[in-house]
């Protein structure tokens, strides 16, 4: 299979990561978005809406939105809880962080670090519902290791890992909410990556 999407994007790299840990065979396809390479017709042939990522099955079907991908492959695996309660919270987390976490702290990074955008010129409030999501992440790692609440890594740690280990990138503090930076580091060790730049 084929994996098109965009390196700078959290929710390309965690469709990435995924794959990786699971020892998918794919090929990953750079999609560069600042120079509109997902206006194309060739990849609007694969998804009409111009979003990466999009995954194309050796059988031609395709796949969008970065977690709906990463449930498709990690079904039947140990990113996703046995347990029926844990697992409804693994996905009550894949659910927020699409409405309530990367619409902040994305953007804010997006319009910051790649649009050099000034503070000023940036909707304040965006920052305050970033602070909102970290301080929610930080109520709960204070009192488990995983999102989820069991004993292992999930997707809903892979998820939210994407943008919350590059906040800053966006103005964020991560030191202002010290369970989630503990939990940034735990899970770039899981994962083997290297710690976010």
């Amino acid at each position: 299979m084929r994996i098109y999407g965009d390196t700078m994007s959290g929710n390309c790299l965690k469709v990435k990561w995924v794959a990786e840990r699971l020892g998918l065979a794919h090929e990953w396809v750079d999609v560069d978005i600042l120079k509109g390479e997902t206006r194309t017709d060739a990849f609007l042939a694969l998804n009409a809406f111009g979003q990466v990522p999009v995954v194309e099955f050796d059988d031609g079907r395709t796949l969008a939105q970065s977690n709906a991908i990463i449930v498709h492959f990690a079904q039947d695996s140990a990113l996703v809880p046995a347990d029926p309660y844990q697992r409804a919270r693994m996905f009550e987390w894949l659910f927020w962080e699409q409405y309530s976490h990367e619409p902040a702290i994305a953007v804010r990074r997006f319009q910051k670090h790649y649009l050099g955008r000034a503070d000023d010129e940036i909707d304040p409030a965006l920052m305050d519902k970033g602070n909102r999501a970290l301080a929610h992440m930080a109520q709960t790692l204070a009192m488990h290791d995983w999102l989820a609440g069991g004993a292992d890594i999930t997707l809903a740690d892979i998820a939210l890992l994407a943008y919350t280990r590059l906040a800053h990138e966006g103005g964020f503090d991560l030191a202002a909410f010290p369970a989630v930076g503990a939990w940034v580091m735990r899970c770039e060790r899981e994962l083997g990556l290297a710690p976010a730049p």
